[in-house]
């Protein structure tokens, strides 16, 4: 399964969030913590494949995809993206 993760003294590292799920079923959030998003959209199907390096994921209907990743700090108010630039509001 695809999906972030808590950021801290490694750049991987529990939580695991997951791409899709359901309300009240994932990992507790709370103030202090450190997620990279990496949300990913296709036009096809949902299903995708490791390519033979190990690391490339590929749609299996050869779908135009494309994935991004937002790093967010977890605050009493809110949530802070501190990978936005300047010009993104």
């Amino acid at each position: 399964m695809l999906g972030g993760h808590g950021v801290g003294a490694h750049v991987h590292e529990e939580p695991f969030i997951a791409n899709s799920g359901y309300a009240g079923t994932g990992p507790e959030i709370v103030s202090g913590m450190v997620l990279a998003l990496e949300p990913i959209g296709n036009i096809g199907k949902a299903a995708v494949q490791i390519a033979n390096d190990g690391y490339t994921y590929r749609t299996k209907d050869g779908s135009l995809s494309a994935h991004f990743e937002h790093t967010i700090l977890v605050e009493e108010g809110g949530a802070l993206v501190v990978t936005r630039r300047p010009s993104e509001k």
